[in-house]
């Protein structure tokens, strides 16, 4: 784009204006932080980490102080050292997480081979869980190896960590895996 010189002036002029006139008391940001404050002054802040991937941003949780425990706001922790209170596209649509009127509250089970979806029981679905791993734990089992050492190992099971998990619950997750002879455990963040 070529430009003359009278519409060189004609910009000049106008960037001029707004910035000898943009100092005079029309500044948004203090009337959208105290209406921001407003929002959050009866809830409870808790943080907590992002699930989406490894990189384990902060998050600023807002739930209603009332009872239900309904998410009011999310954002990113400033305190945080690894995104300082920035977040992602997909880390800024954690408040979806927890108030989508379409997330699926019931466990859905679809048989072998089959094309319906039934509704099953919690406890239905974690017992099944708990066979289901049991029976791959057991089947898989290796006590000693080739050589005739005592290796007592799982090689039927593999864990990827989630990046969601803070250090306590990533060391009672590996001590239960190990517990049960895995050897196939890696974490997300390592990926």
């Amino acid at each position: 784009m070529e430009w003359n010189r009278r519409e060189f002036l004609k910009i000049a002029g106008a960037t001029t204006a707004v910035t000898a006139f943009g100092g005079l008391g029309f500044d948004l940001r203090p009337a959208y932080a105290e209406g921001q404050a407003a929002k959050l002054k009866f809830t409870k802040q808790s943080t907590s980490v992002c699930c989406y991937c490894s990189v384990g941003c902060g998050l600023i949780c807002s739930t209603d102080k009332d009872g239900k425990g309904r998410v009011v706001n999310i954002e990113g922790d400033p305190d945080h050292p690894i995104n300082e209170g920035a977040l992602c596209p997909k880390g800024a649509s954690h408040y979806q997480l927890g108030n989508n009127d379409r997330r699926i509250q019931k466990v859905l089970y679809r048989a072998p081979y089959s094309e319906n979806w039934e509704e099953k029981s919690w406890d239905w679905a974690l017992d099944r869980i708990a066979r289901k791993v049991k029976e791959a734990r057991d089947g898989s089992f290796v006590t000693k190896d080739a050589k005739g050492r005592v290796v007592n190992r799982c090689e039927g099971i593999a864990s990827v960590g989630s990046a969601a998990m803070d250090n306590e619950e990533c060391w009672i997750y590996q001590a239960m895996l190990r517990a049960m002879g895995l050897s196939y455990i890696e974490h997300q963040a390592r990926i």
